[in-house]
C-alpha cells in the first residue's frame, strides 16, 4: 500500500522515514479484523474532528466509490461530532461550576 497523496513528498525528502510512515499506513488501513469500509468510515470521522477538510473530502470520495451512501457517510460524521462536541460541552460546565454553590 502506497503512501497517501499528502506525504508522497516524503518519498523525496526522507526516503526512509517514507518507508517506515508507509508500513505504518498500510498497517492501519489494510483490511483485517475492521474491513475496509469501516477503517474509511473511522478515519473520516478523525480527519473531521481534527479538521483536515481535503481528508474528509478525500475520504468521502474514497467511500462513494466503494458505494458507500451519504447517509452512511452522515452517520459517520455524527459520531465524531457527538464525540469530540460533547467534550466541549462538559469542559464549559467548568464556567457554572462556583455557581452551585447559591
Amino acid at each position: 500500500m502506497s503512501l497517501p497523496v499528502y506525504l508522497k513528498f516524503l518519498e523525496t525528502s526522507d526516503p526512509d522515514f517514507a518507508q517506515a510512515i508507509e508500513k505504518v499506513f498500510a498497517s492501519a488501513m489494510t483490511p483485517g479484523a475492521l474491513d475496509q469500509k469501516t477503517k474509511l468510515l473511522i478515519a473520516l470521522a478523525l480527519d473531521a474532528a481534527h479538521g483536515a477538510s481535503q481528508g474528509v473530502s478525500s475520504i468521502a470520495n474514497q467511500l462513494r466509490a466503494q458505494g458507500t451512501s451519504d447517509a452512511e457517510i452522515a452517520e459517520a460524521l455524527r459520531i465524531a461530532y457527538f464525540a469530540f462536541g460533547n467534550s466541549i460541552l462538559v469542559t464549559s460546565s467548568a464556567a457554572f461550576a462556583n455557581n452551585d454553590k447559591s
